[in-house]
């Protein structure tokens, strides 16, 4: 057997998310069901985490097992030909038997984008959190400098996670405009379930400036999800790539 990992990318618009499930179309599932096209293999996948319904990815990592004998740069273009023009494999290459894409993963890094303009929300609704107010941009960059660091982000983790520790060091955060988005990039050792979608809410929070950004620092300190902001729509964010 040999162990294939995988580069892809995909709109996430048409998914009820990566990871497979019953009654519901998924990447995971989609990308299973072409390989098994392509080599009459019955394999599972597995990745460097599971995105959400609505979530894009530009830099997933996924790696399974397979007998089939194509040469690994070779199933690029192989699986493009039978996946979807949402998913695409960028590239493919040989790993050890005992790769896992989210256990080896040293850091990821996460984009959220705002689109801010009148015209052109129609194009961007998939792929942007469309919202015209008026946001201060300054405290929203003075709140991520206090974001930075190792904290305990319950604060900033839904319900439903199975999380042994809220622990996480996060190595970079930081709000960025460029012409009619406002983008959030985050990169961490891990990230609890929605935490990227919460800090993005509660970050808005503090751009209307409902509340202040030294209050970031206490919702952290507070370990209460009730204090941060809400969550912000799925569409808007990217997984960008996984580190090793």
């Amino acid at each position: 057997m040999t162990r294939i990992k995988m580069i892809i990318e995909y709109d996430g618009s048409n998914y009820h998310g990566f990871q497979r499930q019953d009654n519901a179309h998924s990447i995971q599932a989609e990308i299973e069901q072409q390989i098994c096209k392509l080599t009459g293999e019955a394999i599972t996948i597995c990745s460097a985490g599971r995105t959400d319904a609505g979530v894009h990815a530009r830099g997933q990592v996924i790696a399974f097992n397979t007998a089939a004998t194509i040469p690994p740069a070779k199933w690029t273009p192989a699986l493009n030909t039978f996946l979807p023009a949402d998913i695409r494999v960028l590239s493919s290459n040989k790993v050890d038997n005992n790769f896992h894409p989210q256990i080896h993963a040293v850091s990821k890094r996460y984009a959220y984008y705002i689109f801010r303009q009148k015209t052109g929300a129609v194009f961007y609704r998939q792929y942007a959190y469309c919202n015209r107010e008026p946001l201060e941009t300054t405290p929203m960059s003075q709140a991520c400098e206090l974001i930075k660091g190792r904290h305990n982000f319950k604060a900033f983790c839904a319900s439903g996670s199975s999380a042994r520790t809220f622990e996480r060091t996060v190595m970079d955060c930081t709000i960025k405009e460029s012409g009619p988005f406002l983008r959030l990039d985050i990169e961490a050792d891990g990230f609890l379930y929605n935490m990227v979608r919460i800090i993005m809410g509660t970050l808005l929070e503090v751009g209307r400036q409902r509340i202040s950004a030294e209050e970031v620092a206490q919702i952290i300190h507070s370990r209460d999800r009730v204090q941060a902001g809400s969550t912000a729509p799925a569409q808007g964010l990217y997984l960008l790539s996984v580190s090793y």
